[in-house]
């Protein structure tokens, strides 16, 4: 089953890739106004459906014992490039290969290597395969850094997240994060409803709480850290909205 990525999935991506070792679910938690237990709950998921593949320490080899990092740019025949790339992985000393939607240049593979020797050997164990070897090159530096569009917006932090989907109609279905002093926060839904804090064409039609998907009733209380699934026939009015942002903090 297709897992549908939506803003708060987007905002762990880009957490985790900018420190996954230094940061915690609350961490992620405290800044889209959900709850940890949602936070770790969505990381199972993430990983369940392969978007997460894994958490990779980055190291500098030029500083273990001096090694060197070698870029191979290589081509495959297009018919054999994924499994060319998979073969490549299993040479003593390649630490990672990018495969490319190319008829040249297609595959990148990165070799460690104690000296020139060591590199060359490397080199001959890829051409071997088959592959043809169009470059390679000492690798002086690199970085990574997290796609900045999935990250927060206006720098404010402790806000709201919400995420719409367009319905055939005009429809809306909107997804929206409870903050801590949101007004809509601590009432039940018929509560809200009797206090006019909902309009009457916008219906709760999901709960997200922890590991838990709630069927919301009149009884069913709305909590900091939920995230509300709401319906409209036309779009989401910004007032209601509103009604379940927190106050926010912007970054200095």
């Amino acid at each position: 089953m297709d897992y549908r990525v939506d803003e708060i999935d987007k905002r762990i991506l880009y957490y985790l890739t900018a420190d996954a070792r230094n940061t915690s679910a609350p961490m992620i938690a405290d800044e889209m106004d959900v709850s940890a237990g949602t936070i770790r709950n969505r990381i199972g998921q993430l990983e369940e459906h392969g978007l997460i593949t894994g958490y990779h320490a980055d190291v500098d080899y030029e500083r273990v014992e001096d090694r060197l990092v070698n870029l191979y740019i290589c081509t495959a025949p297009v018919s054999e490039r994924g499994r060319l790339a998979k073969r490549a992985l299993d040479i003593t000393g390649v630490v990672n290969v990018r495969q490319l939607m190319a008829g040249k240049r297609n595959l990148h593979i990165t070799g460690i290597g104690t000296d020139t020797q060591s590199l060359s050997h490397i080199a001959g164990e890829i051409s071997s395969l088959g592959l043809e070897i169009e470059e390679e090159s000492i690798l002086q530096w690199e970085s990574t850094q997290p796609y900045e569009p999935f990250g927060p917006e206006d720098g404010s932090i402790g806000s709201s997240i919400a995420d719409f989907v367009s319905l055939t109609g005009g429809a809306e279905v909107t997804e929206v994060s409870v903050g801590d002093g949101a007004e809509i926060a601590g009432k039940t839904l018929s509560e809200a409803d009797n206090e006019g804090i909902l309009s009457g064409d916008v219906l709760v039609v999901g709960i997200e709480r922890d590991d838990e998907v709630l069927t919301p009733k009149g009884d069913t209380e709305i909590l900091p850290g939920d995230i509300v699934t709401l319906f409209s026939p036309d779009q989401t009015p910004q007032s209601i909205l509103d009604v379940f942002s927190g106050p926010t903090e912007p970054v200095a």
